[in-house]
C-alpha cells in the first residue's frame, strides 16, 4: 500500500497533525510506504517525521492564506497565489498521476487539507481521506470579495472524497461525506528533558520557564518587554523573538519546541491548532494573542476556553508586555479531550485499505 499524503503549505501545525498520526499508521502498517506530497521544508520534515521512513514529493497542492504577520492575514496576495498555484495545478496532477502509476502500488490519498487532492484522486481512481478541523471554504467565504468563489470551488472538491476524519476544534465542515471525530493528534517528546535542559542551559523551574512562539511568521518584539518578566525565563524559536535579554533562550533549529514543553508551565501563542493539541496533551496553561482576519481562530480560541486552562490576551497587551503571567490560569469550563486520536487515525486509515 502506498499512502500519498498531500499536506497544506500553509503552515506548520498541518505537518505537525499529519506527523502524529503517520507515526501510529506506521507502527500499525510498517510495511506501508509513505510519501509527502507537501511544499513544506526538508528540515522539517525531517525533524517532524524522524521515526518514519517516507518519500518527498515537493509539490504544492494549496496556498492556504497569506500572512502579513503571524496574527494578521493578506487577501490580495492571497487572491494572487491561489490564481498561480490553479495555473500549474493541471500539469501537476498529469505529472503525478503518471508517477504513482509507474509505481505499481495500490494508492490510499491522505489529505489535509488541500482540495485539488481531490483531483488527483478522481483521476487514480483512488480512495480519499480528508483530514482536519477546517476546510478552506471555511476560510475563504467569510473573506469576501473574490475569495468567495474560491470558497465554493473547495467546497465543492472537499464533497469528492472517500471520508472525513474530523479533528479536535473543528469548524462546520458541511461535506456530505461519512465522517468520524478523532481525539488531540500530538507528538510525543523523544528526548530526555533533563538533557534538553542542559542543552539549553535553562535553570528556572518550570513554573518559571514558558515557551513562545507564533509559527515562525515574522512577528517582532521589542526586547525589553521580555525584561518587564526578570522572574521568569522565556524559550523562543521565531526568529523575530530573538534577542539580546538575559531570559531569553533561543531554542536551536535542530531541537523541536514539542521538546521544551516538559521544561514549561505555560505557553503565549497565536491560535494554532497542533500547538494547542500539544499544550493540552502536556499540560501546559495556554496565554492566547487574539487573533483577527482567519475564521479558524475564533472556534480555536473558544475551544481552549473549554478544554483547557488559559488566559486571554490582546495583541495590544503582548506588544506592551502585559503577558498576565503573574495571575492564576482561568480553569477550562468543560472537560478535557482524548490523546489519542493519532490511534484512532490509523486504525481508521487500516480498516480502510485491509477492509
Amino acid at each position: 500500500m502506498l499512502l500519498y499524503v498531500c499536506i497544506s503549505g500553509h503552515g506548520f501545525g498541518h505537518g505537525s497533525r499529519v506527523a502524529a498520526v503517520l507515526n501510529a499508521v506506521h507502527r500499525l502498517q510498517p510495511s506501508w510506504r509513505i510519501v509527502l506530497s507537501t511544499p513544506l521544508p526538508a528540515s522539517f520534515l525531517a525533524l517532524a517525521f524522524a521515526e518514519i521512513p517516507f518519500e518527498q514529493r515537493d509539490l504544492r497542492w494549496d496556498v492556504g492564506v497569506i500572512q502579513a504577520d503571524a496574527l494578521g492575514a493578506d487577501p490580495d496576495a492571497t487572491l494572487a497565489a491561489l490564481e498561480a498555484v490553479e495555473q500549474q495545478m493541471p500539469q501537476q496532477i498529469e505529472q503525478e498521476l503518471a508517477w504513482l502509476q509507474q509505481q505499481g502500488d495500490s494508492v490510499l490519498v491522505l489529505a489535509d487539507v488541500p482540495p485539488a487532492a481531490a483531483r488527483l484522486a478522481l483521476a487514480l481512481e483512488a480512495p480519499l481521506v480528508w483530514m482536519g478541523n477546517f476546510g478552506w471554504d471555511a476560510i475563504y467565504g467569510p473573506m469576501g470579495g473574490a475569495l468567495t468563489a474560491w470558497a465554493d470551488r473547495a467546497l465543492e472538491q472537499y464533497r469528492q472524497g472517500t471520508a472525513l476524519l474530523r479533528c479536535p476544534f473543528a469548524m462546520e465542515m458541511d461535506w456530505g461525506l461519512p465522517s468520524e471525530e478523532i481525539g488531540l493528534t500530538a507528538g510525543q517528546p523523544r528526548l530526555d528533558p533533563e538533557r534538553v535542559r542542559d542543552q539549553l542551559g535553562l535553570t528556572s523551574a518550570p513554573e518559571r520557564t514558558v515557551l513562545m512562539g507564533f509559527g515562525g511568521l515574522g512577528l517582532q518584539l521589542d526586547s525589553r518587554l521580555f525584561e518587564r518578566w526578570p522572574g521568569h525565563h522565556f524559550l523562543v524559536s521565531d526568529p523575530g523573538l530573538h534577542c539580546e535579554a538575559v531570559n531569553v533562550s533561543v531554542i536551536p533549529k535542530e531541537l523541536r519546541p514539542l521538546e521544551c514543553m516538559p521544561l514549561c508551565s505555560r505557553v503565549i501563542t497565536k491560535p494554532g491548532y497542533s500547538t494547542f493539541c500539544e499544550a493540552m496533551t502536556m499540560g501546559l496553561g495556554v496565554h492566547l494573542v487574539h487573533r483577527d482576519g482567519f475564521a479558524e481562530a475564533q472556534v480555536l480560541e473558544v475551544a481552549l476556553q473549554r478544554h483547557a486552562p488559559h488566559r486571554l490576551l490582546s495583541r495590544a497587551q503582548l506588544e506592551q508586555g502585559d503577558w498576565q503571567l503573574d495571575r492564576p490560569l482561568v480553569p477550562a469550563s468543560g472537560a478535557g479531550l482524548s490523546p489519542d486520536g493519532p490511534q484512532q487515525a490509523a486504525r481508521f486509515f487500516s480498516g480502510l485499505a485491509l477492509g
